[in-house]
């Protein structure tokens, strides 16, 4: 379940606050001007300022003042041109799928654009029913921009006054989902779950997990001024190292559990995961509460527990009875797990007080780490074409829009068919699968919202108590569309009843007619979401590709990264993060395909165990960093580095291979691996001394303890990258069929 659908953890979310501060400032403002001025002036600034909360999204104060400003001067343009348009039926007509194209055409700038397009799309059909003279379409739209402008001001205002509190609100909903993905890894260790459909589980977790992370990231590191931001810092970065150290607890489990499965010690594993879980949300309610945190999770009965398993089960392999194979991963497992609970603690103390220097990286550009929005004209020029999936939509949208407009003149009632174009904007989304699930929520959600506002009239009689309830919808509308839309549609339609209502008071006829206008735009939306489809399986080529090329440069940054060949982690780090998004961007490529046709299913088993394989190849390379920190006295730095560059260059190799069969044209990896540098060049701490030469050079690396644990590791990682190259070409061959 969403963090955010806990009412414990709902009322201190940037939701509520964000869903707060949209209905106090549209209702403040639309009561405010009411004192002053008759009603219709009122709704035109209240729809004005509505427009622009639409836009009102969590950011740094810079790039949320540059994206309202740039509603209230689009949703105002837009306005204007209908307006003026209005009292020419054809011409409207013309007008409103034209701005509907280009409203669309938007989408090429990402996601950030989506909520743009929509408020462009909302101004728009709220404005279609505006037959007016040009004075009056001048005169509407100065109140239309009053009201965003007003709202602009004071969005920001409160947004200054808050700017640290939605810091913490977005780092500690990264910390959640941090929590909840170490939940779904302690199921490894329930015999009674699927572990591959587990592993599928915990990757789309890890989809929702990197969102959130980057929202954390585009806040967290941009110009942190005072000790309240450098606590936020270091329990950001100190997320992230906890993560890391998450992956490299990945292990063999079906070893474990073909060895273990009779013996108490893995469901105790799996307590102690959940604990360590628990002790995560801990943190995060304390963060987002603005309150420092301190452990009060124990795991003292769990750890005795495994003490006593482990020492039973040493006593059966020295009999016979156990693998020594599975006691040893066993140990590092649990070896791993304690570690992590360390750095839970550590947590805990980062929320308290600032704990020594700042990492070293924010000494660095932080660019390549942080979300880069650009709205060049030639991107959008560029898209001008008839593969581009966002020029497609946007035809299907506008044509959708066009039906729309036919059906609602043909309904035999009048004065709200804009009902039915908003319904359509709402739900026809670029994929097939975000207006199956929009539709879905839609229709559900007005169906009760719909009767909710019945019941509401037939017993509350009282304006004051209409105007709380109406108050609370508004609150409930923009709260949580990103969290789930159907409480948005409950609200949403309540919202505009209950408002109709309280203005003209024997209107209860609409709630049937809005019942149909929903279901009319629904219909027609999902008719439209077949015309000029873009199916996501066409897509699957560049996107693995992008994996594959990823995997590649994140292989070599770990490789110099533990050969001490980098003087920090921050290519590292980058090229990790680069590898992270593309797998994210497949995986929701996957999910989304799953939501459409089955005849447009492509590869669906090979794809999921593709993926698997990838988020696997990073947790090996997690788990030799830590095996090689672990271990770092006595290690044989000679035999070990020649090691990493063989296991570099051979899987380098083998996913280059995996490119080459999904794509024949593509170039095979180099045989030799990557460049290395000059002893000379190397930083001076991972210079050795002759001394130490001469004692690596008598030293075997067989004596080193952790020279067995290197090995398996890299026999498995060897072992998931070919898996990678065999599901690739099988991929290459469906997709070519």
């Amino acid at each position: 379940m969403h963090y955010a659908l806990d009412l414990r953890t709902f009322i201190f979310s940037h939701y509520f606050y964000t869903g707060l501060r949209i209905a106090t400032g549209v209702v403040g403002l639309t009561m405010l001007v009411l004192q002053f001025s008759d009603l219709p002036t009122a709704m035109t600034v209240c729809i004005g300022a509505l427009s622009t909360s639409l836009m009102d999204l969590p950011s740094t104060l810079r790039h949320k003042f540059n994206e309202m400003l740039s509603s209230v001067l689009l949703c105002s343009a837009v306005t204007l041109i209908v307006t003026l348009c209005a009292p020419f039926h054809w011409l409207l007509s013309i007008m409103l799928v034209v701005v509907t194209f280009l409203a669309s055409m938007m989408l090429v700038y990402g996601k950030k654009a989506m909520p743009l397009q929509f408020s462009a799309l909302f101004a728009m059909t709220l404005s279609m029913e505006n037959a007016m003279n040009v004075e009056q379409a001048f005169f509407h739209t100065g109140l239309f921009l009053g009201g965003g402008l007003a709202y602009l001001a004071y969005s920001m205002t409160v947004s200054w006054f808050l700017r640290s509190r939605i810091k913490q609100q977005v780092l500690a909903e990264a910390l959640f989902e941090l929590a909840r993905y170490i939940n779904i890894k302690a199921d490894f260790y329930d015999m009674h779950v699927d572990l591959n459909s587990q592993f599928n589980t915990l990757v789309r977790q890890q989809i929702v997990l990197a969102e959130k992370q980057q929202a954390s990231r585009d806040l967290i590191l941009r110009d942190p001024r005072n000790q309240q931001d450098a606590i936020l810092v270091q329990v950001h970065f100190g997320m992230f190292d906890l993560y890391e150290h998450i992956l490299s607890t990945h292990t063999d489990y079906a070893i474990l559990r073909e060895h273990l499965a009779d013996a108490e010690v893995l469901t105790y594993l799996r307590d102690l995961v959940n604990k360590a879980a628990k002790d995560i949300e801990a943190i995060a309610y304390a963060v987002t509460r603005k309150r420092e945190s301190f452990a009060s999770v124990s795991y003292k009965a769990e750890m005795r527990s495994i003490e006593a398993e482990l020492q039973q089960l040493q006593q059966d392999c020295l009999a016979g009875k156990v693998s020594e194979e599975a006691l040893d991963i066993l140990r590092a497992t649990y070896g791993k797990i304690v570690d992590a609970i360390d750095m839970i603690n550590q947590l805990h103390h980062a929320t308290q007080s600032v704990q020594g220097p700042l990492p070293v990286l924010l000494g660095k550009d932080m660019t390549p780490f942080l979300t880069q929005q650009k709205y060049q004209l030639g991107v959008l020029v560029a898209n001008l074409r008839w593969h581009s999936p966002t020029f497609r939509f946007a035809v299907r949208a506008a044509l959708a829009i066009s039906c729309g407009l036919l059906a609602a003149d043909a309904l035999p009632y009048a004065g709200h068919g804009y009902w039915v174009v908003l319904t359509i904007a709402i739900i026809l989304k670029p994929s097939f699968s975000q207006t199956k699930q929009r539709r879905g929520d839609r229709l559900i959600g007005t169906l009760i919202g719909c009767v909710a506002t019945a019941l509401i009239l037939r017993f509350v009689h009282e304006p004051v108590a209409l105007l709380g309830i109406l108050f609370m919808a508004t609150v409930a509308a923009p709260a949580f569309i990103y969290v789930k839309y159907r409480y948005t549609a409950i609200a949403a339609s309540m919202q505009i009843l209950l408002q109709i209502n309280l203005v003209i008071p024997s209107s209860g006829h609409v709630i049937g007619e809005r019942l149909i206008d929903t279901l009319i735009g629904a219909v027609i939306a999902t008719a439209f979401s077949f015309v000029l489809p873009s199916w996501e399986y066409r897509t699957l080529p560049q996107l693995i590709k992008n994996v594959l090329k990823n995997n590649q440069r994140f292989l070599d940054a770990s490789n110099k990264l533990m050969q001490g060949k980098a003087l920090d982690d921050f290519i590292y780090r980058v090229c990790r993060k680069r590898f992270l998004d593309s797998m994210s961007e497949l995986a929701s490529t996957l999910v989304r395909m799953l939501d459409e046709p089955v005849s447009k299913h492509r590869a669906v088993e090979n794809l999921n165990q593709f993926i698997v394989q990838n988020y696997l190849v990073m947790a090996h390379v997690a788990a030799l960093r830590m095996l090689l920190r672990r271990n770092a006295e006595g290690m044989p730095h000679a035999a070990v580095n020649e090691e990493l560059d063989a296991a570099t260059a051979r899987v380098c190799k083998t996913l280059g291979l995996a490119e080459h069969v999904l794509n024949p044209d593509a170039p095979l990896a180099p045989d030799a691996p990557a460049a290395t540098l000059a002893p000379s060049e190397l930083p001076e701490t991972v210079q050795l001394t002759a001394a130490q030469q001469d004692a690596e050079q008598l030293a075997k690396p067989e004596n080193w303890p952790a020279w067995h644990p290197l090995q398996q590791r890299m026999e498995l990682l060897y072992q998931d990258s070919e898996k990678i190259a065999v599901n690739s070409a099988a991929i290459g061959r469906i997709l070519a069929a």
